[in-house]
């Protein structure tokens, strides 16, 4: 996402422009005018008497609310202009925008404005790859509206203008004379709806109804208060990014276009990231689930049904869809429609069916909603018989649709990611480390909810013991002892991927890793391979494939560093947690407070700020969220207690949460503690 876009957005519609409020789209610019995973406007630009009036200022209000002002005549310092225009832009299901012309001056004043439209209709895929289209384009005037639309057998998608005066409909758009008078204004309203796709209010009236409900769901979160100022801005970044973030899914069917946000029963569903993930995925969902929690649990549990209804339950090599699999990615466009690419509903991911029965288990201690453990329990159980159906081995991922499918379907899954210390690519199939831990931390917490929700002694007992023995398989297969942490993973040829990478932090997080090895990985972690003075980095500097801007093999993802950082706290080592988080929020102020999805991985010592990673999304659901799983462990929160117990960094005094729907209120002083090495005793694994 290019920093110097500007985007409006609501759900599964929004808008990619520029500082005019113009849409020019380009192969390498992913601008215009998208819904349900389809561009609807590809040229929309604005013309003055016949030129593009220069900009003054924009004014991003809202995430779903953005103002553009333009000067016709121009402007210098010994020269004021005589005309000002105000393009004022909601989305709210449809697009709906108003321009208002000024007239400054003693005389009245007659311009000509023009709006020009086109529509490629490119699936979202298309976009982000470059393809071409299969179908035909068409355009048509009904009277001053004007439609332009896409066929491609019985796929049909289309977009209407509207205009609130009599307008000229032409072949490039839309034509009007404006006549203002002297100290007077004028104004048209456009509505542009996607598949005829409205809200039935004007543009006021839908502004002020979004504002209302982005302040309700907002509200639904703790205030945070502190010292640390740029915390506290992360924070309240982090809340408005996951409220922008919100959408629906279609309802009966997967390729019907999505209907306006509201909240699901429990909360609304956490769309992955803009532009190129507004959609439901498995791994990126589940974790932005789990790291709202306590804040948002609505979000979780919103996610966990959302995933269950399409749980797979059958085999098929085109999707990679299996009974128990819990889907990596749902899409709505054209490719997905004809199976030109498998992700209507696909399945390709060995880590998203895990972490569901971690999220739901997790929900269940924040919350004590025991009726959605009771819901779920089929699905949760057909998860685990998924798991179960790698047997006594590892969970692996071989890619059974090389044509359109992902190579690797662990967090990590650029093509090149799974490489050896020497530089070496590692073969199919691929057990990946963090997939192990997850798979042992999903049986411990499935026997918990089996004994205490589920009334199911013996299957509490087998997942027991089925755990113990996965982590005593995994610590004797994955360790490298004379590297001193565990294997990215082992591939087809039964090799270890010895390189060195920030996954080995998830494991922490789940508890897989022995005692006495806890160290080790932790000084790895915390050491200047991996730790760049603003995050962790996916993979080592020294290793062969490393390159601080290579996607996975040596960026930071600030998700990956605060799971790493939940990882320290689980062993006991909240110190080095509070330092890793105290970095990241440092990274992300330098980044406007919001935080990307990715950025490079040079050292802090080697440049003055962190880099921007160019295709990165900005804002993305699991990296906003992980500023709430931040606070949870500079606080040290765990459910049930009524009381923090924080770690927080020298010069920082108190953090606090007040208000929610929850009512939480939690304040935490500075706790004094060797910065080395543990605050506090390990959190029982």
């Amino acid at each position: 996402m290019r920093s110097d876009s500007v985007t409006t957005l609501r759900g599964s519609t929004f808008l990619v422009g520029d500082e005019w409020g113009d849409v020019e789209s380009t192969p390498d610019v992913p601008a215009g005018l998208f819904h349900a995973d389809m561009r609807h406007l590809s040229r929309w630009v604005m013309l003055v008497d016949g030129q593009r009036p220069p900009a003054m200022s924009c004014d991003e209000q809202a995430h779903f609310a953005t103002r553009f002002w333009l000067v016709p005549d121009g402007f210098t310092a010994d020269r004021a202009a005589s005309l000002s225009i105000v393009r004022s832009r909601v989305v709210c299901g449809a697009l709906h925008e108003r321009l208002t012309v000024f007239n400054h001056g003693p005389e009245p004043r007659t311009l000509t404005i023009e709006l020009c439209a086109e529509a490629d209709f490119a699936d979202l895929f298309e976009v982000r790859y470059v393809m071409t289209k299969k179908g035909t384009t068409y355009r048509r005037a009904n009277g001053e509206t004007l439609v332009l639309g896409y066929r491609r057998e019985d796929f049909v998608r289309e977009t209407t203008i509207a205009a609130s005066r009599p307008v000229e409909v032409r072949d490039e758009g839309l034509r009007c004379v404006a006549e203002v008078a002297p100290g007077g204004r004028w104004d048209l309203d456009l509505m542009i709806s996607p598949d005829r796709t409205t809200c039935g209010l004007d543009i006021d009236a839908c502004r002020d109804r979004l504002a209302a409900d982005h302040e309700q769901w907002a509200g639904r979160a703790p205030r945070l208060t502190s010292d640390w100022r740029d915390l506290e801005r992360c924070y309240e970044q982090s809340i408005q990014d996951l409220a922008a973030l919100r959408f629906t899914l279609p309802g009966q069917h997967r390729d019907e276009p999505h209907d306006e946000p509201r909240d699901e029963p429990g909360g609304a569903l956490p769309a992955a990231g803009l532009p190129w993930f507004m959609t439901l995925f498995g791994r990126d969902s589940l974790l932005t689930g789990y790291f709202a929690l306590p804040f948002l649990p609505g979000t979780a549990a919103a996610t966990l049904r959302a995933l269950a209804a399409v749980q797979g339950d059958r085999s098929d090599d085109f999707t990679e869809e299996d009974p128990g699999k819990i889907p990596h990615e749902l899409r709505f466009g054209e490719l997905a429609h004809f199976r030109d690419v498998p992700h209507a509903c696909y399945y390709g991911s060995v880590d998203a069916t895990p972490l569901f029965l971690v999220l739901l288990e997790e929900y269940v201690r924040w919350t004590g909603d025991t009726a959605l453990a009771r819901e779920l329990e089929p699905n949760a159980r057909a998860a685990l018989g998924w798991l179960d159906g790698f047997g006594d081995g590892y969970l692996s991922y071989d890619c059974r649709n090389p044509a359109s499918g992902i190579v690797n379907q662990c967090w990590k899954d650029s093509p090149i990611s799974m490489r050896f210390a020497d530089g070496r690519t590692a073969v199919a199939p691929i057990a990946v480390c963090e997939a192990q831990g997850y798979a042992y931390d999903a049986r411990r917490r499935c026997a918990r909810l089996a004994r205490d929700v589920w009334g199911d002694a013996a299957l509490a007992a087998r997942l027991d013991r089925d755990a113990a023995a996965l982590r005593e398989r995994f610590n004797r297969d994955f360790w490298l002892a004379d590297r001193g942490y565990y294997a990215l993973a082992l591939d087809g040829r039964g090799r270890a991927v010895d390189s060195l990478t920030s996954n080995v932090g998830h494991l922490l997080w789940s508890g897989i890793v022995d005692d006495d090895k806890a160290t080790q990985v932790v000084s790895h972690l915390t050491g200047a391979r991996l730790a760049s003075g603003w995050g962790v980095r996916t993979m080592a500097v020294g290793d062969g494939a490393y390159n601080p801007i290579a996607y996975h093999n040596g960026t930071v993802w600030p998700h990956d560093t605060a799971i790493v950082a939940a990882g320290l706290t689980a062993y006991g080592y909240r110190c080095a947690a509070t330092t890793m988080i105290e970095r990241l929020v440092a990274a992300t102020a330098r980044f406007g407070y919001r935080p990307p999805e990715v950025f490079a991985g040079y050292g802090r010592d080697e440049i003055g700020g962190p880099a921007e990673y160019p295709t990165a999304c900005r804002p993305q659901a699991w990296s906003s969220a992980a500023f709430l799983l931040a606070v949870r462990l500079l606080l040290g929160l765990e459910p049930g207690e009524t009381r923090a117990a924080p770690v927080l960094p020298d010069g920082v005094e108190s953090i606090r949460l007040t208000g929610g729907g929850r009512s939480v209120d939690h304040y935490g002083r500075r706790l004094t503690a060797h910065r080395g090495g543990p605050a506090t005793a390990a959190i029982p694994r």
